[in-house]
């Protein structure tokens, strides 16, 4: 049974820097493709980013290109998605996602098999 469990959301100031983390569990987190993404209230889920299994490979939406970073350790069994420049708009829960290797890199959430509880971030301007 794969868990993701997500840690580093909390309260920021615009233009201020957070890390998230996405802990796995369960399962071979290098067989896994990462994906991130996040649900502001009264808006569908959008997606953030993602990075392959191997990590050499990361794809991003428009609105955090440059901003934002997707990494992952396999040896540690995480990722992150460091955050930079926030502004209000970033303002969501984020959530980090995986889906075994053998499928295609997606920016769709129903593509995710896992995913973890959410991790509330704020930024205020």
């Amino acid at each position: 049974q794969v868990q993701l469990v997500e840690s580093g959301g909390g309260l920021v100031q615009a233009g201020g820097s957070l890390r998230l983390s996405c802990a796995g569990s369960g399962g071979i987190f290098g067989d896994y493709h990462m994906g991130w993404f996040r649900q502001a209230p009264g808006k569908e889920r959008e997606f953030v980013g993602v990075i392959n299994w191997k990590g050499d490979v990361a794809n991003y939406a428009s609105s955090v290109m440059g901003r934002f970073t997707i990494s992952r350790d396999n040896a540690k069994n995480t990722g992150f998605l460091q955050m930079n420049d926030l502004k209000a708009e970033d303002t969501a829960v984020y959530y980090c996602a995986a889906v075994q290797w053998r499928s295609a890199l997606s920016y769709t959430a129903r593509s995710y098999d896992y995913w973890g509880q959410g991790t509330q971030v704020t930024v205020s301007s």
